[in-house]
């Protein structure tokens, strides 16, 4: 028979009042119908995707595109005073011939209408003696003591002077305008940029001869706007209105940037492709110019390509977004 401490307990599992079990299951189901009537949460709403209406290959240009200038006389470069990468000012020297000829023509002009200028206040002075001696004469002969073939002498002369003035005057005249030529050719030996703009290319050095037949001697970018030459499809002629909002993308932007754009204008004449890479294509594709404008002022590369997507939608927001 086993003996039990008289301070000890029965060994029996402990046992729970039934009260507490019926709290835990009443809890837990609270909470599972509180999970259930839970609203989900929402879902972003995805944009619907940009309609476009045509998408086309295009260049990045100005109005007119580059300009290539070159000397309008034939001699040697004595200065070339600017450097590819400069930026210069209407005006601004680019380079110089030798203008010792020129300056010599010009000497020799001036000491032309100077003569003019002489011979006729010469033959100013002698005329009006001349016609102050007739005058008198005339008046012998209507006095009755002087000689009548005198008088018509006197006014003969007289009159012979005035002629040779006029003739004068007119030498005088041609003096002044060869002068003015001589100047004009002493400017030509001097080539200056028409507008503001960036140097891009330099192909002359002091020393050398040059002509007007030699070539480009400075390739210059006008300081203008830039636009987009796309090359549209014929298939989209009939799509494409000007004033429509477009979006410009560079070819190979790691970035994806975008670029609102609206057309300026669309060319009448068909013509062959020029930027498509596959020779075939090219040689059987037909396309038309269409001419775009950015919204905000951009500084990109002449001669980027670019990629040009048309909105069907219509004018947009005149700025750079993000591509997704």
């Amino acid at each position: 028979m086993k003996s039990h401490h008289p301070c000890s307990l029965p060994d029996r599992p402990t046992l729970y009042p039934a009260s507490l079990r019926l709290g835990a299951i009443a809890f837990g189901l609270c909470l599972l119908l509180s999970a259930c009537s839970r609203s989900p949460d929402p879902v972003p709403a995805t944009p619907a995707p940009v309609a476009y209406a045509a998408v086309a290959r295009g260049l990045v240009d100005i109005e007119g595109g580059l300009l290539a200038l070159s000397m309008p006389r034939e001699g040697t470069l004595t200065e070339v005073a600017v450097h590819a990468g400069d930026h210069v000012k209407k005006g601004q020297l680019l380079a110089q011939l030798d203008t010792r000829p020129a300056a010599l023509a010009v000497d020799a002009a001036q000491a032309r209408l100077a003569q003019a200028k002489a011979q006729l206040t010469l033959l100013g002075v002698k005329q009006a003696a001349a016609e102050q001696r007739a005058h008198r004469l005339v008046a012998a002969v209507a006095a009755g003591a002087g000689d009548g073939q005198s008088a018509d002498d006197a006014r003969e002369a007289a009159a012979q002077l005035g002629a040779e003035r006029q003739s004068a005057q007119a030498t005088l005249e041609m003096a002044r305008q060869k002068l003015d030529e001589a100047h004009y050719e002493l400017q030509q030996r001097s080539l200056r940029a028409p507008f503001d703009a960036d140097v891009v290319q330099v192909s002359a050095q002091p020393g050398a001869t040059v002509s007007p037949t030699s070539g480009a001697l400075f390739t210059l970018l006008p300081g203008k706007p830039r636009i987009v030459r796309a090359e549209l499809n014929e298939s989209f002629v009939g799509v494409i209105k000007p004033n429509m909002h477009a979006e410009v993308s560079a070819n190979n932007d790691a970035n994806g940037t975008r670029w609102s754009a609206h057309v300026l204008r669309i060319s009448k004449v068909y013509g062959p492709s020029t930027l498509e890479n596959d020779p075939q294509i090219r040689a059987n594709a037909r396309t038309v110019e269409c001419v775009l404008a950015f919204d905000q002022p951009q500084n990109l590369r002449i001669g980027q390509r670019v990629t040009v997507r048309f909105e069907a939608s219509g004018a947009g927001p005149g700025r750079a977004v993000p591509k997704d």
